[in-house]
C-alpha cells in the first residue's frame, strides 16, 4: 500500500537542495573572482589592488572618463591680446588707479602739481602703449617685386626703440638690426621700423620682442632668411634691484639661411657692426 509522504520531511528536503544550490553558486562565483583578481593582481599596484576589485565585480558601474585639459596658449603666442578688444576699463578709470597709485607711493594727488598727472599719464600710456592698437602683418603686405631681380640680403639696422618690462614697468631701449634674403619681392624700409615700434610699444620681455619680430616677418614675407638682434638697456636693472647702470642685453633670432649656415651669421654680425 502506498504510503502519503510527508509534507515536513519534503518541505526540508526542498530547503535543503535551495541551501546547495545557493552554496553551489557562491562557491563559483568566489571561484571567478579569485580568478580575476589574481590576473589583475599581476597588472595594477598592490595599493590599486583593492580598489579594483570593486570595478571588476560591478560591471553596470559606470566608468569615469578623465577629463582632458588643454593649455591654453601664452600670450606671447598672439600678436594681438584679446584683453585689447574686451573688458578694457574706461580713461575714467585709468585715471582713478593713477591716484591710487600716487596716494600709495606717499604724495597727495590732490595738490597742484599732481592734479592733473592721472590724465597725463592716462594720455601718455595710449602713446607708449600704442602697439596694442596695431596690427603688424597688416604692416607688411605690400611688396615691391619690381626689385630688379635682387635677390642678396636686406639689412636695416640700428632701429631706435623704447619699450616697458613687464615684470616692473619700466621703460628698456636699444637699437633693432633686422635682415633678410627676399624671395618674391622686398617691403619698404620703414615698415621693418613700424614693425618694432608696434612690438615695443607694448608691455615686453627682450626675448619675446626679438621673436615676435622674427615671426611676423617669417609669415608675411616668406624669405629665404632671416636675422634679427635686439640690444637694450634696462633702467629695471639700472635704477632698481642691483643697480647696475650700462649694462647690455643682446638677445637674437635667426631663421632660415640665416640658421642653417654660420656664415651667413657672421655676415650679418660683421655688417651690423663695421659702422662707418
Amino acid at each position: 500500500m502506498y504510503a502519503k509522504p510527508d509534507s515536513n520531511t519534503m518541505t526540508t528536503r526542498i530547503a535543503r537542495a535551495e541551501d546547495a544550490m545557493d552554496a553551489a553558486l557562491k562557491s563559483l562565483s568566489y571561484r571567478l573572482t579569485e580568478t580575476e583578481d589574481s590576473r589583475m593582481a599581476e597588472k595594477i599596484p598592490d595599493a590599486a589592488h583593492a580598489a579594483s576589485l570593486n570595478g571588476l565585480r560591478n560591471d553596470n558601474a559606470p566608468v569615469p572618463i578623465p577629463a582632458v585639459e588643454i593649455a591654453p596658449l601664452p600670450s606671447s603666442a598672439k600678436r594681438v591680446p584679446d584683453a585689447v578688444a574686451t573688458g578694457r576699463p574706461s580713461r575714467e578709470e585709468a585715471e582713478a588707479a593713477v591716484r591710487t597709485l600716487l596716494r600709495w607711493a606717499g604724495d597727495d594727488p590732490n595738490r597742484e602739481g599732481l592734479r592733473d598727472t592721472p590724465a597725463r599719464v592716462a594720455k601718455a600710456y595710449g602713446q607708449l602703449f600704442g602697439g596694442y592698437e596695431q596690427d603688424a602683418d597688416a604692416l607688411l603686405e605690400r611688396v615691391f617685386e619690381e626689385v630688379e631681380g635682387y635677390s642678396d640680403i636686406v639689412l636695416v639696422r640700428d632701429i631706435p626703440f623704447y619699450s616697458h618690462c613687464e615684470h616692473h614697468m619700466v621703460p628698456f631701449m636699444g637699437l633693432a638690426h633686422i635682415a633678410y634674403y627676399p624671395v618674391k619681392g622686398v617691403v619698404g624700409l620703414s615698415k621693418l621700423a613700424r614693425v618694432v615700434d608696434t612690438f615695443a610699444r607694448r608691455l615686453q620681455t627682450q626675448e619675446t620682442m626679438t621673436a615676435q619680430i622674427a615671426d611676423v616677418i617669417e609669415s608675411i614675407l616668406k624669405p629665404r632668411g632671416i636675422a634679427v638682434m635686439v640690444e637694450a638697456e634696462h633702467l629695471c636693472m639700472a635704477m632698481r634691484g642691483v643697480q647696475k647702470a650700462g649694462v647690455s642685453t643682446i638677445t637674437t633670432q635667426f631663421r632660415g639661411a640665416f640658421k642653417s649656415d654660420p656664415n651667413e651669421q657672421v655676415r650679418f654680425l660683421t655688417l651690423v657692426r663695421n659702422k662707418p
